[in-house]
């Protein structure tokens, strides 16, 4: 591994996350609000530190695979320490580990918050409500840089790297196959940003048209295309009455879901690319079926036929699967039945390429042909039966991976529920808490469900999700790795 171009890139990102921190100045100063020298020494701290870091370890080399897991690694361990420093020198979250795990779930897009519980943080009496506007906008913006990628960000805006990118893009992009839309890694990046941003505004725009105050609107937006979650109001879409807002919220949640790879295909003029696409027909199938399901059961247990049951249906179904973890209703009053189901949701996730969390609906379907295809090996033992995802042959290493990868999801999220009944939270808010970090969802179940929030988890407990984010943001193997004797030979 080449130390000099990791302190390089490092030194980038830290330099660039204190660039950043400009927006939040301004509205802090247009608010004039005590949050703005936070972040004034913030941003001095990552650019005095950051730019002398990048300045003298710049190289010309390319990259190998080795460096491309520690880059990207360490790059989002930086970025979620660079993110933390506003909210603890600006007196937002005094205690550091509480900052580092707000950091850490928003740049991982997990959502899961420490905000909102008045016996830990009594100087805020009203919760997330009780923040400064510019600590809210950085919440926000995190999760948004956070979303598609921050290094294939850098990749896109800072050529003055000056090293190769293929390995990067690999080690980030979400999915069993880094799908590149174009041959060069740079535009693709630029391009896959251009799609989300524009998604973005237009975000934006409705909410605003729907009655939605321009600046909910804006860190709402941010929150959604990153599959975040994080919310301006302590009681998230909740707190507002309009069903315009659930619904464009929903859309977007929907869109962010989506491999953009497609989204990209389909503004090339290839609208009918996303019906030839097995995984998105069966997105689109399980978000059609299970709101069914929820909407039946409501009803089945006292609830209404009513416009509002089927909204709140749609919107938690959608909420759950792309791991957005968004709130509307309270689903910890739902049945049994349904928790159980938004439960699995948490495991399955999104598109492949999409920026959702979770095991993505690709490897469960590749997990379940695999499932097939080793039945009818058991009855023709001789024969040579391909693994199919729709016309495509899938390649033995995609299948091993994918294998690979679930034996470690599954095994991470007992071991972390075993850790956390070890100190001394119940099952039900062990498992839930281990199902919403490793896939990056926000709310989990009983003490973590929508309503609450992880203020009260002991200090080892946030430290241990605040790994898990990080393993099921960058898939797995490109954190583990780092683990590997191997590795550091």
């Amino acid at each position: 591994m080449k130390s000099k171009t990791l302190l390089n890139i490092l030194g980038a990102v830290l330099a660039f996350m204190g660039i950043t921190m400009v927006a939040p100045i301004l509205i802090s100063a247009f608010y004039n609000e005590s949050d703005f020298i936070g972040f004034v020494y913030s941003s001095a701290i990552c650019i005095s530190i950051g730019i002398p870091i990048w300045y003298f370890t710049r190289t010309n080399r390319s990259l190998t695979n080795r460096d491309g897991f520690a880059i990207v690694t360490f790059s989002w361990i930086m970025t979620a320490l660079a993110g933390s420093l506003p909210f603890y020198l600006s007196g937002s979250i005094p205690d550091f580990t509480n900052a580092f795990f707000e950091s850490m779930s928003g740049v991982t897009t997990t959502g899961a918050s420490i905000l909102g519980n008045a016996e830990v943080m009594p100087h805020l009496p009203n919760g997330i409500e009780s923040l400064p506007h510019g600590i809210l906008f950085w919440r926000s913006f995190i999760q948004w840089i956070g979303g598609m990628g921050i290094v294939v960000f850098y990749i896109a805006i800072l050529p003055l790297l000056g090293v190769g990118g293929v390995q990067l893009f690999k080690a980030e992009v979400p999915g069993p196959v880094a799908d590149k839309i174009t041959p060069r890694v740079r535009e693709t990046a630029k391009y896959l940003w251009l799609v989300y941003t524009g998604f973005t505004l237009a975000e934006v725009i409705a909410l605003m048209i729907a009655g939605m105050p321009v600046f909910d609107a804006v860190c709402h937006s941010l929150t959604t295309m990153p599959t975040g979650g994080f919310s301006t109001k302590n009681a998230s879409i909740g707190f507002y009455d309009s069903s315009a807002i659930h619904y464009i919220i929903t859309f977007f949640m929907f869109v962010a879901g989506v491999n953009f790879t497609l989204h990209f295909k389909a503004i090339a003029g290839d609208f009918k690319g996303y019906f030839r696409d097995k995984e998105f027909l069966a997105y689109l199938s399980i978000i059609m079926g299970i709101s069914i399901i929820i909407f039946l059961s409501l009803v089945s247990h006292g609830g209404a036929l009513s416009q509002i049951n089927v909204r709140d249906s749609i919107f938690q179904t959608v909420s759950i699967l792309t791991t957005t973890g968004f709130g509307s209703p309270d689903y910890e009053l739902w049945p049994y039945f349904v928790q159980i189901i938004l439960l699995v949701l948490m495991f399955v996730g999104g598109m492949g390429g999409s920026t959702g969390g979770g095991m993505k609906i690709i490897r469960c379907m590749l997990l379940g042909k695999y499932a097939a295809h080793e039945t009818r090996r058991m009855l023709h033992s001789r024969a040579i039966i391909p693994v199919r995802i729709g016309k495509h042959h899938v390649s033995e290493d995609v299948v091993q991976n994918t294998l690979g990868f679930f034996l470690f999801f599954i095994t991470a999220f007992v071991i972390t529920s075993i850790l956390l009944t070890m100190l001394g939270i119940d099952i039900e808010s062990a498992i839930g808490a281990s199902a919403s970090a490793m896939g990056n969802i926000g709310p989990g179940l009983a003490q973590f469900g929508p309503t609450d929030n992880y203020a009260l988890l002991p200090d080892l407990g946030k430290w241990i999700l605040t790994f898990c984010m990080l393993l099921g943001r960058l898939e797995i193997f490109t954190v583990m790795v780092l683990f590997s004797r191997t590795f550091w030979k």
